[in-house]
């Protein structure tokens, strides 16, 4: 397998297209001082789509995003999409970086250089990754698969796939949100080939104790979730896995609609203490939306969610972890402790982080990498 090279190079008329459908955007009212309880806050989102309009810069993102080397592979007859950055050393170990939902490869655009060149940020260069971010199947410029039953451990196989056919026979998988499935999936489709594990998500069972995961701040049984999550945010997830067509509509016809969709989960989900732009540029925010506008990809991502909710899968694999694994926790979603996450992952490492929410590689993209070096460094 010879992946592709390939460059982002969006047309001018689909900008043009997308500023004429902002400029006749209609906003929806809001109750007065609600803020952000409802959903997305009316007024920023105001403020963001004349941003969006006046000052925000296409072309200057596209730049920034082709600086990484790009590329399309066959896998299965459909194809994927992945950066494959390479370090200077060429004996460096592969770690496939693999995002979630709302969000996309751009997620690691603040550590892709940091772990390929560390002696560029104040690093040891022994401490080197090639990197691979694969667009997870049906996101971004990686193909959808549009039959039936393609779940999260397909996806993790379509990646185990794509590293061999790239000739890889041996590296790390690090991840959060579905990254934080598809990496521990990938270890066990490929225990040969994957020599660890890093999660800034990881996700696994509570326990049966009321008082004890109350205390936790989460709720009892399969999953560790926050009770804050289950009881106020988890509405996207619950479409999204029962009827996600009846919601993508909207989503690939309304830039707006979209926006409102994926801004309220960075608001929600990060450690922003009331103020989604202290973690969050507005460049880094639209750009995070063009990636599906522009790829109409909003469909097929919400999808993974009712197929992975048919095949039981929506969670870590049944099967224990094996590979070495280190948990990177930042203020999010599952709220595990590292006795039950042992249960389910061989736990070599376990770091509570002071700050950073969800989306770590944006928010704190430093505190993620040492945490990276630190495990792996044991490891190669």
């Amino acid at each position: 397998m010879h992946g592709e090279p390939f460059r982002v190079d969006v047309d001018e008329a689909t900008l043009a297209d997308l500023r004429g459908r902002l400029a006749r955007a209609r906003f929806p009212s809001q109750v007065r001082n609600a803020g952000w309880a409802y959903g997305a806050n009316v007024g920023y989102l105001r403020e963001l789509v004349e941003y969006w309009l006046d000052a925000y810069d296409w072309r200057a993102q596209e730049a920034a995003l082709n600086r990484f080397p790009h590329f399309l592979a066959d896998v299965d007859g459909r194809k994927l999409h992945y950066i494959h950055a390479r370090a200077a050393r060429d004996g460096a170990l592969t770690l496939v970086l693999s995002h979630g939902w709302p969000g996309s490869v751009f997620e690691f655009h603040k550590v892709i250089e940091p772990l390929t060149h560390p002696e560029n940020f104040g690093g040891d260069a022994a401490d080197a990754f090639h990197v691979i971010c694969p667009s997870l199947t049906g996101y971004g410029w990686s193909e959808p698969w549009l039959e039936e039953g393609c779940d999260i451990r397909m996806v993790a196989e379509r990646q185990v796939k794509l590293m061999k056919g790239l000739g890889i026979e041996r590296y790390g998988v690090q991840g959060g949100d579905w990254g934080g499935l598809v990496s521990p999936y990938m270890a066990v489709i490929a225990p040969e080939q994957v020599v660890g594990v890093h999660l800034n998500m990881c996700s696994t069972a509570s326990t049966d104790d009321a008082e004890e995961a109350r205390a936790q701040g989460v709720l009892p049984g399969r999953t560790c979730i926050s009770r804050e999550y289950y009881y106020e945010h988890r509405g996207y997830a619950v479409i999204q896995s029962l009827k996600p067509d009846q919601l993508a509509f909207a989503l690939n016809d309304s830039p707006l609609g979209l926006a409102a969709w994926i801004v309220q989960s960075f608001y929600a989900w990060g450690d922003i203490n009331g103020d989604i732009e202290s973690r969050f540029s507005k460049d880094e925010l639209i750009t995070n939306i063009m990636i599906y506008w522009l790829t109409e990809s909003m469909p097929s991502a919400i999808r993974l969610y009712r197929e992975s909710m048919q095949t039981r899968r929506f969670g870590p694999p049944d099967t224990y972890i094996a590979a070495p694994t280190g948990v990177a926790l930042f203020k999010d979603i599952p709220r595990p402790k590292r006795a039950w996450a042992e249960r389910q992952y061989n736990i070599t490492r376990w770091t509570e982080m002071p700050s950073g929410g969800h989306f770590a590689a944006l928010e704190e993209p430093m505190l993620l990498v040492e945490d990276v070096r630190a495990f792996f460094r044991t490891l190669k």
